[in-house]
């Protein structure tokens, strides 16, 4: 047959085919390793880390060629421990129970069952945040490329409504909403990776600006409800990677820097509930910082819990699929 043909055939039977490589997707057969990790590789003593204590962690693997690239964290309360549903930046979901044994079970991998684009290539499944409703169990997320929010029913079962906020439209392809929680009021965080605060709506000098990133609030469903602006500012040269909100509306933000030869380093700060408005400009309270050599990695995920009255604050790495780096899972006590 003709190679023409052949396009032609191609082009007809898979709608948006551009010639690029398939985005790989988990396998039925859901297969997970965990092995414990230190915090500190040359002293398993050291548990501190600025307000932070380490309580444990596990590196995870799978034969599964898709495994990996994970970005946003989910962990809910079980009986018998706690329910993790990781989502990577190529809409792949792995979920999985795990208590004080460190042994994940009830083992789920699955696919997210549409978002933007055709799902042919990676940047259709983007996927960089994600946020959970705990009464309803439907899952809020955000992606990249599109600067689009899409809702879920649980277990993303299936998609139920999208939307791309006008507050986001220019936002960058690359450096769109990686951060979203939802607060327990009901309104939603969404924070910009690299979009500064334009200047008509900066109050300060041009050098903090630059420094900025742009963020949104919701004051209900981002898929129905108007954003309002507000300003995040990190560290120099870290970038925000996630965000999570705490039981008293208080929001725990997870910065990340990357420099050469291949190292990542993490920050995480606090921003009190009352100064989460429209038209702040917020700074977070310094927390803790993960760098060497000290176990490190790109951390994108955050998430927190509650144990016997403290606060539980969960980390999984974007081993962005490199044998140069790791999915790590990591649990900390927040001593404050």
């Amino acid at each position: 047959m003709p190679i023409v043909f052949v396009i032609l055939a191609v082009l007809l039977l898979v709608p948006g085919w551009t010639g690029g490589e398939r985005l790989a997707l988990l396998g039925d057969r859901p297969q997970l390793v965990a092995t414990r990790v230190d915090l500190d590789p040359a002293d398993p003593r050291h548990v501190r880390l600025g307000a932070l204590t380490y309580l444990g962690g596990v590196r995870l693997r799978s034969v599964d060629p898709a495994f990996g690239g994970y970005s946003a964290l989910a962990v809910v309360p079980q009986p018998d421990g706690n329910r993790f549903t990781m989502l990577s930046d190529g809409g792949n979901v792995v979920s999985f129970t795990m208590g004080a044994d460190w042994a994940p079970r009830r083992i789920r991998f699955r696919n997210l069952p549409a978002g933007p684009g055709t799902g042919w290539e990676k940047r259709d499944r983007d996927s960089e945040s994600m946020a959970v409703d705990p009464a309803t169990g439907r899952i809020w997320v955000g992606f990249e490329r599109y600067n689009a929010i899409w809702r879920y029913a649980p277990g993303f079962a299936r998609a139920e409504a999208q939307r791309q906020p006008a507050g986001m439209a220019s936002w960058p392809a690359n450096g769109g909403p990686e951060s979203m929680a939802r607060l327990p009021d009901g309104r939603f965080v969404v924070i910009g990776e690299e979009r500064h605060v334009p200047t008509r709506r900066w109050r300060g000098s041009e050098a903090e600006r630059l420094q900025s990133r742009e963020a949104l609030i919701f004051p209900g469903d981002p898929i129905a409800t108007r954003s309002l602006p507000f300003a995040y500012l990190p560290a120099p040269r870290f970038d925000p990677a996630d965000v999570t909100a705490l039981p008293d509306g208080d929001l725990l933000v997870l910065d990340r820097a990357f420099r050469l030869p291949y190292r990542f380093s993490n920050r995480l700060s606090l921003i009190p509930a009352a100064a989460i408005r429209p038209g702040a400009q917020l700074r977070g309270t310094w927390l803790a910082t993960l760098d060497a050599p000290l176990i490190h990695d790109n951390f994108e995920g955050l998430a927190t819990t509650q144990e016997e009255g403290t606060t539980i604050v969960w980390m999984v790495s974007d081993d962005n699929q490199s044998l140069l780096q790791r999915t790590l899972l990591l649990k900390f006590r927040l001593d404050r």
